[in-house]
């Protein structure tokens, strides 16, 4: 990173840097009631593990091998980066590529590394304020964020954002942090009980941006426009940005195909996970009636103008919907199929849903659950 031949395309260091140094504070708390906190999550993550498998039926012999951490808004960001440096890794090098064998290529190694970092750590601030829990898929194993063996990865519970939502929806505190839990230990469930869900993930991931063919400066322009507009330097982004988003730099059919793909993939994961928080939340979360109306709420709402066009740049609103369209399919196969015929959609690769099928449960059911007759 420090020699010109050497730079990478993003400074991945000064993006934590940044971040961390940008990020807003968290909640006031005191020193108790955040080791309160702390273990009161712990707790739940545990408890929430076993009702989701009853639930689900899923992952019932065995144990995670998954880390649960709890973490503040820097954790979130070193974790995230770490992530974001290992998956992007094939896009990156093939960028840097051909960047260097572009005129200028080392001195803008040099410098274009710097701002990309500051430019991403400037995004990173703004979202590390808003997740409440994250299941890493991928996630490798730093000395203060350990991850699963076998490429396994770890449960991140965001404790400052969930004590600030949990306020600012004015809800049963324990109520509510029972309820994220068991929203992302779906998720750890999910690729815990189905062993090849992670890597048939990470080829599509890795096959989408092999196809990518893409002007670096391109790419570092997105950045820059995001950055922008957290920056308040273009506070009509959102109309000029046209609806685009990061994910509207695919470029070939191959990666319109993958992306229907992976689209489908993160619909199903998104929406079962609201499913099977809501099926068991009446069960074990006294108020959940209520989280769950104020929460859709908040989620509708979306919060100014900026937060609106960062949620429009970063494809943000795609995840909204994918939250909603993801838990009608869900749904709409349990009433129709049952539980253990839903199931079947992580038997292989080839019964997970279509994009298509998202929208039309009752096409999967028919291409899963065809009879001989």
């Amino acid at each position: 990173m420090t020699s010109l031949g050497g730079a990478e395309m993003v400074d991945w260091n000064l993006a934590v840097a940044t971040a961390t140094r940008l990020v807003r504070p968290g909640p006031e708390v005191s020193r108790d009631e955040a080791r309160a906190v702390v273990a009161e999550l712990r707790r739940h993550a545990k408890s929430s593990e076993e009702h989701v498998r009853s639930f689900t039926g899923m992952g019932t012999e065995g144990t995670h091998d998954t880390p649960v951490l709890v973490v503040d808004r820097a954790g979130w960001i070193r974790a995230n980066v770490a992530g974001f440096r290992e998956v992007l890794k094939p896009l990156l090098e093939k960028m840097k590529d051909r960047r260097a064998s572009g005129p200028g290529g080392a001195v803008l190694g040099a410098v274009g590394g710097k701002v990309t970092g500051v430019e991403l750590g400037m995004l990173l601030s703004f979202l590390a304020s808003r997740v409440l829990g994250q299941y890493e898929t991928f996630a490798p194993a730093t000395r203060d964020l350990p991850a699963g063996e076998n490429g396994g990865g770890r449960l991140l519970l965001v404790a400052p954002n969930i004590v600030h939502v949990e306020r600012e929806l004015d809800v049963d505190p324990h109520d509510f942090r029972l309820w994220v839990c068991l929203h992302e230990e779906t998720h750890r469930t999910q690729f815990s009980s189905v062993p090849w869900l992670r890597d048939h993930l990470e080829s599509e991931i890795q096959g989408f941006l092999g196809e990518t063919d893409v002007d670096p400066m391109t790419v570092l322009e997105r950045i820059r426009e995001a950055a922008q507009s957290l920056a308040g330097g273009r506070p009509d982004a959102e109309e000029d940005d046209g609806g685009r988003s990061f994910v509207d730099l695919v470029q070939t059919p191959a990666q319109r195909e993958i992306l229907a793909r992976l689209t489908a993939v993160m619909s199903l994961l998104e929406g079962h996970a609201d499913y099977v928080m809501d099926g068991v939340g009446p069960g074990v979360v006294p108020s959940v009636e209520e989280i769950r109306e104020k929460f859709k709420e908040r989620r509708q709402r979306g919060a100014s103008r900026l937060d609106q066009a960062l949620r429009k740049l970063l494809g943000l609103d795609a995840k909204l919907r994918q939250y909603r369209d993801g838990e009608r399919f869900v749904r709409a196969v349990v009433d129709e199929v049952g539980m253990d015929g839903f199931n079947r959609v992580w038997t292989s690769p080839n019964t997970l849903p279509t994009k298509a099928e998202i929208a039309k449960p009752a096409d999967w059911v028919a291409r899963v659950h065809r009879r001989a007759e």
